[in-house]
């Protein structure tokens, strides 16, 4: 048995000390934020995930610049101590839990930041994510998520700016368990790997967030979805969720979306919103599919790299460039306008779309 920090905390789930997380070597606990202008200009994400099974710990920075996407990737080895939230030059502060957190980047390679998230609501509780491959439990998790503001500065390569006092984004806690570290080469006998469709577009409002999320499988049909809209202020009890329904279209030759309109049925929201892209942020700056920094890897000991993508010179139909978030501007049908993000992976066949192959592109 190993004692920890978190030990002293009122927050057990199982007979054992913290550091123990059940028995899933997958099991993972994750931190997730982005943020942006009025614009959508100034795109900004970080991350922190930690793996108790496989004693790591990993985190991420990165913030878009003149067309170029500036990242920070860290790791190190847990030591099983699940309260230290810091990874090379990237530390997150819980200040107020559910309401404030810090994001800190200490120099490097002339990336450097300290920025604060406030919330603008109780964060929402989506529904849980269950979803198995023949018997195996490919993923099985929670996530709450929340729309807020941020203050403070990021600095790249001398070029230092503070945010604008309108900048705003989300952040979201997610635990359970999902496909972490090296890659399970056991192969499910009968069971090939599925399509895998996601969309996420949490959106602010003036006056109040709106979220929708949706899991389809490679024909369409939904196995987890939510819509839920948040007045500014709203407690757990004022959150009203409901279901919504997403029309989309694919830049060609790609597997980006180029537009959207989601239909909702949801007290307090909008009955129909557009989305318009304004920029594009490559989800692989974060961990996510990156094929050398994905979640969980061991590096062999702390490691802290810089890794700049041009935006406009990558091959969009490469497996670790599928998955993206892209800032849009959103316009409600009684006129209301708002910004966020529209989150989008497909991997495999996906009728809806047209999508055959395993990584064929929009005609």
């Amino acid at each position: 048995m190993v004692l920890t920090r978190g030990d002293d905390f009122p927050i057990h789930q199982t007979p054992e000390p913290v550091a123990y997380s059940g028995t899933d070597r997958n099991f993972y606990d994750r931190y997730f934020f982005n943020g942006y202008a009025p614009d959508g200009s100034g795109f900004f994400a970080a991350a922190l995930g930690i793996y108790p099974h496989l004693d790591v710990i990993d985190a991420h920075f990165n913030v878009i610049r003149g067309g170029v996407q500036h990242c920070i990737h860290a790791t190190r080895q847990l030591g099983m101590e699940r309260m230290d939230l810091s990874v090379g030059p990237i530390r997150i502060e819980v200040v107020q839990p559910l309401e404030q957190l810090r994001i800190v980047v200490d120099d490097f390679e002339g990336i450097s930041a300290d920025i604060t998230f406030s919330g603008r609501a109780f964060p929402i509780e989506e529904p849980r994510f269950t979803h198995r491959i023949g018997p195996r439990a490919f993923m099985d998790y929670t996530r709450m998520t929340q729309n807020g503001r941020y203050d403070g500065w990021i600095e790249v390569d001398g070029d230092r700016r503070d945010l604008d006092a309108d900048t705003m984004g989300t952040r979201d806690r997610s635990w359970g368990v999902r496909p972490v570290g090296t890659r399970d080469l056991q192969p499910m006998p009968g069971h090939t790997l599925p399509g895998f469709f996601w969309q996420w577009t949490p959106i602010n409002f003036p006056d109040g967030s709106l979220f929708f999320h949706v899991n389809n499988d490679e024909h369409g049909e939904a196995w987890n979805t939510r819509a839920a809209w948040a007045g500014e202020g709203a407690g757990p009890d004022e959150i009203h969720e409901g279901i919504g329904s997403m029309r989309t279209r694919l830049t060609p030759e790609t597997r980006w979306p180029s537009d959207g309109t989601l239909s909702l049925a949801v007290r307090g929201a909008p009955e129909e919103v557009t989305f318009e892209p304004l920029g594009r942020f490559q989800m692989k700056g974060l961990g996510y599919t990156h094929p050398e920094w994905n979640h969980g890897l061991y590096h062999g000991g702390p490691k802290s790299v810089r890794e700049d993508i041009d935006l406009d010179n990558l091959d969009p139909l490469q497996p670790e460039n599928l998955h993206v978030q892209m800032p849009v501007k959103v316009t409600a049908n009684d006129g209301k306008v708002g910004i966020g993000v529209f989150e989008q992976l497909i991997i495999g066949a996906f009728s809806p779309l047209g999508l055959r192959e395993f990584l064929d592109g929009s005609a």
